[in-house]
């Protein structure tokens, strides 16, 4: 009899026959057990998100991490090769997008008595000339948005550093954790495999088809959606001549993934700039109504939950949008993926339990053995 044989078996023993020796050992062992993880899960709690991402990302990559093995046979050049294809024009796009941030911020530190007349203009034709009977005026509210919105600009450089030594750790997580899943994924699987008994295959067979379905079904469709959106706001900057068009582009694609903000954040102030800078409210009016109906009606709330539910196979449209939403307004960007994911475990396990041939009584041999 092998050794695995004995452990089932004994797994399998009634709680009323195990001696107390053995019921010290399980609670002693347990009780360590329960510690052990609640430090280790306090110790990484600040980059957790970041493995998490790191995961599914290295889950992506694979396929073209194993055809650099292939081509360079050196899988840790291959997993850095693979990591560089993503990470350096990443690199480049937030590089540019600093230094057109600082510009603009100069700009309008430079010219604050022109941007605040502009806007006080636009404002009074729309309807809000009795703001100028307040606080010395429309023209004083405006300049003092103007100096607060200039003041951010000016602090942006700070923040951004600050971030950056922020986030050090968690981004040296998260290459690692795709570095060490893409060189060892097969072996990974191998050992989390042989820690699960035949008796819970079926439930852990489900749970890593519904898992991985859902997160690729939820990152595939939020990629492709955030793609399209920030093609929409490029199209019409393009159409319209407005500055900066790449930039706000790249800024629409990235600020989708984040609650509450999204490519509304981006094609509201270039309406707001056509309509008090360029004297164009029609052009104003075509990017509002475009941006919301395709982008905030149409592509968020409706092809991303469709797009993610037909590569997942597994939750059908109600329940990836469910996931989708509350996901992201509950936890914020983590949500993206543990939204979808959690209604994918929710799924896994009553499919499970609910299957007849999911939890298969022991054959009678089995059963003489242990009575």
């Amino acid at each position: 009899m092998t050794e695995r044989r004995r452990v089932e078996r004994r797994a399998e023993t009634r709680l009323g026959e195990l001696s107390l020796p053995e019921v010290r050992r399980i609670v002693v062992t347990t009780a360590l057990f329960a510690a052990v993880a609640g430090l280790f899960l306090w110790m990484v709690r600040e980059v957790l998100v970041a493995g998490l991402l790191g995961a599914v990302a290295a889950a992506y990559m694979r396929p073209l991490y194993l055809a650099l093995v292939a081509r360079l046979r050196r899988p840790a050049l291959a997993s850095l090769a693979t990591l560089a294809v993503i990470l350096v024009p990443l690199a480049l796009a937030l590089a540019y997008s600093y230094v057109e941030v600082v510009r603009v911020a100069s700009y309008v530190q430079a010219n604050e008595e022109l941007v605040s007349t502009r806007i006080a203009r636009a404002l009074e034709a729309l309807g809000f000339g009795a703001l100028a009977e307040q606080e010395g005026g429309l023209l004083a509210i405006v300049r003092r948005w103007v100096v607060t919105a200039a003041a951010y600009g000016s602090a942006f450089p700070g923040a951004v550093r600050a971030a950056l030594a922020r986030g050090a750790v968690a981004a040296s997580v998260l290459v690692f954790t795709v570095v060490y899943i893409l060189t060892d994924a097969p072996a990974i699987a191998g050992y989390l495999r042989a820690k699960v008994s035949p008796r819970y295959a079926p439930l852990v067979g489900t749970l890593e088809r519904n898992v991985r379905g859902v997160l690729r079904g939820a990152v595939y469709g939020a990629v492709v959606t955030q793609a399209l959106k920030a093609g929409v706001v490029l199209a019409l900057n393009l159409a319209f001549d407005v500055p900066l068009a790449w930039l706000l582009a790249l800024l629409s694609f990235v600020l989708g993934f984040f609650p509450i903000v999204g490519s509304w954040s981006v094609y509201v102030p270039v309406a707001a700039w056509l309509f008090a800078f360029r004297g164009a409210p029609t052009q104003a009016l075509v990017v509002l109504l475009v941006g919301f109906f395709v982008n905030t009606l149409f592509v968020s709330m409706y092809l991303r939950p469709k797009l993610a539910a037909e590569r997942s196979r597994v939750l059908n449209f109600y329940w990836m949008f469910v996931g989708l939403v509350t996901g992201v307004y509950t936890l914020g960007l983590p949500g993206l993926v543990l939204g979808p994911a959690l209604i994918a475990i929710l799924k896994a396990v009553v499919d499970a339990v609910t299957e007849p041939t999911a939890w298969p009584a022991p054959d009678v041999d089995e059963a003489e053995g242990v009575a």
